[in-house]
């Protein structure tokens, strides 16, 4: 099922946005239980007007297919009038279940609807610095093979 994302009058959307939206709305169709499960609260719960939600486990030293690492990009009225904190502090909330279990990371960009008119740029994630990329011992500890 295709979503659409509706806009202010005369809004020209860059090549790049449209190219997220239809990646998000694609990547919902093959989505993963977590991430599931991440987009179905979040959507029940702030009933944004944008969503997107994107899994970055394979940014990180786990076993290919994880669900660990996740961005969400929310946009939704019920943000206005909260504090940045407040609104990071809800969206904790809303997925303190995944939180507490398999979602070891969770990066929050969350803003108003006229936030997201202003700038509908979405910040990339930096690249994973985290010691177990260093760990020579790593790929054991996960289980997986080496190839030399």
């Amino acid at each position: 099922m295709l979503s659409l994302v509706l806009l202010p009058k005369n809004r020209i959307l860059s090549l790049r946005v449209v190219r997220r939206v239809l990646c998000s709305t694609l990547r919902s169709e093959m989505e993963k239980p977590i991430e599931a499960s991440i987009r179905t609260k979040l959507t029940e719960k702030l009933e944004p007007v944008y969503l997107e939600v994107l899994n970055e486990s394979h940014k990180h030293a786990v076993p290919e297919g994880s669900e660990t690492h996740f961005k969400v990009l929310v946009v939704s009225k019920t943000f206005s009038d909260m504090s940045l904190i407040q609104r990071h502090r809800l969206v904790n909330d809303v997925l303190k279940q995944e939180l507490d279990g398999p979602v070891h990371a969770l990066s929050i960009e969350a803003k108003t609807p006229e936030q997201w008119n202003e700038n509908p740029a979405v910040s990339e994630s930096p690249a994973c610095l985290g010691g177990s990329k260093h760990d020579a011992n790593m790929h054991a500890k996960l289980g997986m093979e080496t190839s030399v």
